[in-house]
């Protein structure tokens, strides 16, 4: 039995300020109740005098006077079960798709569990999303964590879509978990036509918050998401990615969330625990003994002001295993998608391939920085005055770009055919400046290469 509570002393947007109840926890669910209307809460603080309340609703029209809180005793729970594979979910799991109610399997903590480091395994198998800039240069791995640093005004969306759909169609036991953050409604529209529209749609679960629902919603949404991504990865057998878009939109929220509880804030605003609390969205990632299934993350996130330094980026390199980092120049070139390898890495990529695509993908990276400098120079003195050999690498330099990089945005490209096509382009390079490759390597797949 439930009691029922009085004691507001004021509301600042989504936080309700509440006389503190002996026995309330840090993260435990509460209805809040204005005469009618009924919104779910979470405790976001607790001290002597005042317990923090995150209402998780619109809270505009709340009044202190009449207010009644009710506290569950138990932290934020979510319903999980295989059945939410091929629907569409808001902040709270809640269905959004018209395709009714699921039944639950089980209830879950959204906070999830803090494994032990001893029963983690170390990453070890590729992850095929059919690009050839990440599965040949910046391989994805089972169980590790690869963000995209986006730039506004790009493709992403697109990119996105594309990795949901093409993930989700490697293996049998695969699915994938996709929380849209902070979006805008016709975003949301999009998400939900060109992937669960898609023929992938019964391996993918998604979950919506839109811009204009309240903060705290996103901060919710992921951990739900990821709720949902656990149970499957670690109780039902299933190798699960989960993308999360955008991260720059949830670290918003969390800046927002801070500067209500008037907290001291840290860089550019944001507080000083942004850093713990991405550990805890992104070290819920992984392989654990004795269980059949991986997760693996993909965090998107748009880079304010194009800068790799500011702390949303920053601090996310600190936690994941590498970058897929985004270009505006390639992109107003009108290539697809516009990943700049260079900058770009797979921490784990060595993990989950042979060491011929190893040669290989070393090659290809300095022949493409050699041809980025040849550019550079051409561009100063003129391409007709650079050397022989740097006319070839500048040639290499674009067809790379053309023939590599760029590809369609509803392309599967198999990792055969991405590796065949930078076989092909090597051979356009002299046999001696293949510094990188085994004689192996070069009388099997360069052969007649130029001398």
């Amino acid at each position: 039995m439930f009691v029922e509570y009085k004691g507001a002393v004021r509301i600042k947007g989504n936080l309700l300020f509440f006389e503190t109840v002996e026995g309330v926890g840090y993260g435990e669910k509460v209805l809040v109740r204005h005469g009618e209307k009924e919104l779910f809460g979470r405790v976001a603080a607790v001290d002597e005098k005042v317990t923090l309340i995150e209402v998780l609703g619109n809270s505009y029209d709340l009044g202190v006077e009449e207010l009644r809180v009710k506290f569950s005793g138990e932290p934020f729970m979510t319903g999980v079960d295989e059945s939410m594979l091929g629907r569409a979910f808001n902040a709270f799991s809640e269905p959004i798709d018209g395709m009714g109610p699921v039944v639950s399997e089980k209830r879950m903590d959204i906070t999830g569990s803090a494994y032990n480091p001893a029963w983690r395994v170390h990453p070890r198998s590729f992850v095929h999303t059919g690009i050839s800039a990440i599965d040949g240069l910046n391989t994805l791995v089972q169980g590790q964590k690869l963000p995209i640093f986006a730039l506004s005004g790009l493709a992403t969306d697109e990119l996105v879509a594309q990795i949901v759909r093409q993930i989700g169609s490697a293996g049998e036991k695969s699915a994938v978990v996709f929380a849209a953050i902070g979006i805008k409604h016709e975003n949301a529209d999009f998400f939900i036509r060109n992937i669960l529209g898609s023929g992938q749609q019964k391996n993918t679960a998604v979950f919506i918050n839109r811009a204009d629902e309240p903060s705290v919603n996103a901060l919710l949404l992921a951990r739900c998401a990821l709720t949902l991504a656990e149970f499957l990865a670690f109780e039902k057998g299933y190798h699960v990615v989960a993308v999360l878009y955008d991260m720059a939109n949830y670290c918003d929220a969390l800046r927002e969330i801070s500067a209500r509880r008037e907290e001291i804030p840290s860089r550019k605003g944001y507080p000083g625990y942004m850093y713990s609390d991405l550990a805890t969205i992104y070290e819920r990632a992984g392989i654990l003994k004795g269980r059949e299934g991986s997760l693996t993350q993909i965090p998107v996130l748009t880079m304010p002001d194009d800068d790799i330094t500011h702390p949303i980026p920053d601090l996310t390199g600190y936690i994941t295993e590498g970058q897929i980092v985004l270009d505006r120049s390639l992109h107003q070139t009108g290539l697809y998608p516009p990943i700049n390898v260079l900058p770009s890495l797979s921490r784990l990529m060595n993990k989950g391939i042979d060491k011929v695509h190893q040669r290989e993908a070393n090659q290809l990276y300095a022949a493409y920085a050699k041809a980025k400098r040849a550019q550079m120079l051409a561009s100063i003195v003129g391409e007709e005055e650079i050397s022989e050999v740097d006319k070839k690498y500048l040639a290499f330099g674009r067809a790379f770009e053309a023939e590599f990089l760029a590809q369609d945005s509803s392309e599967n490209r198999p990792l055969k055919e991405t590796l065949a096509i930078g076989w092909r382009l090597l051979k356009t390079l002299p046999v001696q400046e293949l510094t990188r490759l085994k004689p192996e390597d070069i009388e099997r797949h360069i052969g007649h290469a130029e001398e």
